[in-house]
């Protein structure tokens, strides 16, 4: 048998068994369902074995589907570290950053620091990797995170930056009407804005779905960004992180920073390529700027 496999026939499978199906796999790959679903049929067909069973829950992978997908795996993360490897060896800051962050931290603090880095280091040219789920640095993904977290990675290194505190905000009209009440119990009388099932795991999103009653949650956001306007809008008090909400003149503390919202925010990357001129540098001066701004991030008022 004249086995004339390509790099590509091991990515599609793997892809497939990553995806438990046709139409992740060919998301994740960037090409239409079809072409999958004719490309596994030609390797099967090489190879003369099924790869996967079809079943009414999605592709399961046989053995020799497994045993194809671990290889792929291994291809990939030697590749990974290969490209990490040459990362490491830049003479000097210049090149691509791919950053991994979310749109929160992007628009409401990271965009200024980014500019000032960008206006010393017009050699290095910035990705923005915006999305909630933390990417994978080993498989350079990205090469470096800013995240709020609590558990970063113990396979990545950087530094925790601060403590990213929230607090119960409401707008101008509820901080009037709370102090006539002159008790902090009667917020849960009122109506709330709260996190979606999607940001169900945010500390803040947890205090709402076990303190308020369902009726009283007025409105859900699938953003952050959103829950502030909605606040600013007066659908409902809600918790926010302080460095936004403490920027907005129409928004207005109703309580202190709960410690039990916090988390920690971190600047990171992988070992391979910390000391890249170019990681460096990044790291270098957004954990500087980051640090100058810690008050706002942690909610101090001044």
């Amino acid at each position: 048998m004249n086995l004339n496999l390509a790099w590509d026939d091991f990515r599609l499978v793997k892809a497939i068994a990553d995806h438990d199906g046709l139409t992740g796999a060919a998301t994740a790959l960037g090409v239409n369902h079809s072409t999958v679903f004719r490309r596994l049929g030609q390797i099967e067909e090489q190879v003369g074995l099924q790869l996967f069973e079809r079943r009414k829950t999605g592709y399961v992978a046989t053995a020799a589907g497994v045993e194809m997908a671990v290889l792929a795996g291994r291809v990939e993360e030697d590749v990974a570290a290969f490209s990490r490897r040459l990362v490491g060896r830049d003479v000097a800051p210049s090149g691509e950053l791919r950053i991994t962050t979310t749109d929160t931290l992007y628009l409401n603090l990271l965009l200024p620091i980014f500019a000032e880095f960008r206006a010393l280091q017009p050699a290095i040219r910035l990705d923005i990797v915006i999305g909630n789920q933390a990417l994978n640095l080993s498989k350079r993904d990205a090469d470096i995170a800013i995240r709020a977290s609590d558990a970063p990675g113990e396979t990545l290194v950087g530094r925790r930056l601060a403590t990213l505190n929230w607090a119960i905000y409401g707008n101008a009209g509820e901080a009037a009407a709370l102090t006539a009440a002159g008790d902090p119990a009667s917020l849960f009388a009122r109506d709330w804005v709260a996190l979606g099932d999607q940001l169900g795991h945010v500390k803040a999103a947890r205090f709402v779905r076990d303190k308020v009653a369902p009726e009283r949650i007025a409105l859900k956001s699938s953003a952050v960004l959103g829950l502030a306007e909605a606040v600013e809008q007066g659908l409902g008090i809600g918790p926010l992180p302080c460095f936004i909400a403490d920027q907005r003149p129409g928004l207005v503390r109703l309580l202190p920073p709960d410690p039990d919202f916090s988390t920690g925010l971190w600047i990171l990357t992988h070992p391979d390529i910390r000391n890249a001129p170019r990681v460096r540098a990044f790291m270098d001066f957004v954990g500087g700027e980051l640090a100058k701004r810690r008050g706002l991030i942690e909610g101090a008022v001044e």
